[in-house]
């Protein structure tokens, strides 16, 4: 094999195992990320069931019911509501008319099955996310609790 065919295939080897080991990097970052979804977001495409995503909205006032350490609730943007499901103690900040972002599954019945529930400890706290689309359908203010 002449000098010229070595380098060529050493190149052409280097190539495809750098190719090999992005495509490897990229593949296990998309699985470790996690969406964030508005109820409407979620009604124009819904999230196939058992992918992890975040769900951001409202505690819907009146919709806050609790059996043991299991919660039901329903998280509205205002023009879309989805019921949620979560086992666990919820954080101290949690009540109906507060934002809430809520890390889980889409059960294929169309109930969220929350494994954590994020609040932050400031009582004026409205997630970024869910203000920003809060905030596009004109129903969030800045500085507004959402009370």
């Amino acid at each position: 094999m002449k000098r010229k065919h070595r380098r060529l295939l050493f190149v052409v080897v280097s190539l495809g195992l750098l190719g090999s080991a992005a495509a490897l990097i990229l593949n296990t970052v998309e699985d470790s990320l996690i969406f964030f979804y508005t109820p409407s977001d979620l009604a124009a495409r819904p999230a196939a069931p058992d992918n992890r995503f975040r769900l951001g909205g409202l505690v819907e006032k009146g919709s806050v019911r609790s059996k043991g350490k299991t919660t039901f609730f329903n998280v509205t943007d205002m023009n879309r509501t989805i019921s949620v499901i979560y086992t666990g103690v919820l954080p101290d900040l949690f009540r109906e008319g507060q934002g809430v972002v809520a890390e889980g599954t889409l059960d294929p019945d169309g109930r969220f099955t929350a494994s954590q529930i994020l609040a932050k400890h400031d009582e004026t706290y409205m997630p970024k996310e869910v203000a920003d689309a809060l905030s596009k359908k004109g129903r969030w203010r800045e500085g507004k609790s959402g009370k």
